[in-house]
């Protein structure tokens, strides 16, 4: 069956040259980023038990999770938790199968823990935080939508869409960039920058403003002396990876709420304000492209934690991005794309009701000089949608 695939240009201002641009990333030790982190490596866990037990992936959600925040007293030189985190695991799973039970609590919890002590080593699991899992059956409905069929595409467990863009901006790749510098270089190298970090970006005309939210673990820092040469050492970090992808003028703002002649400032025991005052929810943070991006189209479905088999809310935003990066790798002439997929459900995911593509082609190229290239980009991709499955299962792809 012929696929619907509708590609249209845009006639608008590029984004790099609108006055405004707003750009955000809530960082793995983010509340609402623990949340998804925990959301997703239960669905990765929940995938693997039930491949090697049944040879295929039950019916399973994991993406209703909540982070309660718990109670702390920091101090400089290292302080102590006094109450501790609360996470609920709820959502959905197959518990039974032809006579076999299956412990997903168990499961759920453990695969918590492990990812807790994976991305927050401060927090200590035995003492600093409460697992909870409510995980309950899922509906008839959808557990019927979800059963194996001899080897055909899956089916829709949803009337949904999932939304992508291409290329990411200036502002876009400098908060990317600057979250993964900081995990995986700065913060071996200075133990006292937490995990708990927002990034947020303002472009304004050729000026891009970056206010940092960073939790220093306490710990590690002596002092407010040396708390505020490690504001000094974040300012100067961010500024020299921003600066590697613009020309513009960068202006880094490091923990703008603090009171220094106070004291009061950003100090945590476990490098999370989870762990006093900031709750988080599965959802409410990044979307599949690790970034929130108003100036773009966006679903508001949580990506982490639903199941990578036929729920779109999970499949079609990481397929969609994954179209339009793909696009504009290959096909010379966009400025821009964007990528909309709208499922029905009990529909085969392969089969969308809608490929919606909108490109703004550079100056000079018409959307006829490419339309055949994309559209072929496009049904490749629905074609092999299964093989986003297969990464998400595989931890090949992030969904926040």
């Amino acid at each position: 069956m012929k696929r619907n695939i509708q590609i249209e240009a845009l006639n608008q201002i590029p984004l790099e040259k609108q006055r405004i641009e707003l750009v955000e990333r809530k960082c793995l030790g983010h509340p609402d980023s623990i949340a998804d982190g925990i959301a997703e490596s239960i669905s990765q866990a929940l995938c693997k038990v039930y491949l090697e037990e049944f040879g295929a992936v039950l019916h399973h959600n994991t993406d209703q999770g909540e982070v309660v925040a718990g109670e702390s007293c920091p101090k400089f030189g290292g302080g102590k938790m006094i109450r501790p985190i609360y996470v609920l695991i709820d959502g959905r799973a197959t518990k039974q199968f032809n006579g076999i039970t299956v412990p997903t609590d168990v499961v759920a919890i453990e695969a918590a823990h492990t990812y807790l002590h994976k991305i927050l080593p401060e927090l200590n699991l035995t003492r600093d935080v409460m697992i909870d899992s409510r995980l309950g059956n899922g509906s008839t409905d959808l557990r019927d939508v979800f059963k194996p069929r001899q080897g055909k595409v899956p089916r829709s467990n949803d009337t949904s869409f999932g939304v992508g863009h291409a290329p990411f901006s200036e502002v876009e790749t400098i908060i990317r960039n600057t979250s993964n510098y900081i995990d995986t270089k700065l913060r071996k190298k200075y133990p006292a920058i937490g995990q708990d970090i927002k990034i947020m970006g303002l472009r304004d005309g050729d000026k891009i403003t970056l206010t940092i939210a960073c939790a220093i673990v306490d710990k590690y820092c002596a002092g407010i002396k040396e708390y505020q040469d490690y504001m000094a050492l974040l300012s100067e970090e961010i500024g020299k990876v921003a600066k590697k992808s613009t020309k513009r003028k960068i202006v880094v703002n490091v923990n703008t709420a603090d009171d220094i002649k106070n004291k009061s400032v950003f100090l945590t025991v476990t490098g999370t304000s989870a762990e006093m005052g900031d709750d988080g929810s599965v959802g409410r943070g990044n979307r599949c492209n690790g970034l929130i991006t108003p100036n773009r189209p966006m679903s508001m479905e949580a990506t982490s934690g639903k199941n990578p088999i036929n729920h779109i809310g999970k499949i079609y935003n990481l397929l969609s991005t994954q179209i339009a990066q793909e696009s504009v790798k290959k096909v010379d002439g966009i400025e821009e794309m964007y990528v909309r997929l709208l499922s029905q459900i009990g529909k085969p995911i392969d089969l969308p009701l809608v490929a919606s593509v909108q490109v703004l082609p550079k100056k000079g190229v018409t959307l006829q000089e490419i339309n055949s290239e994309i559209n072929a980009i496009v049904d490749d991709n629905l074609a092999n949608v299964t093989s986003i499955t297969e990464k998400v299962i595989r931890g090949e792809l992030k969904t926040f």
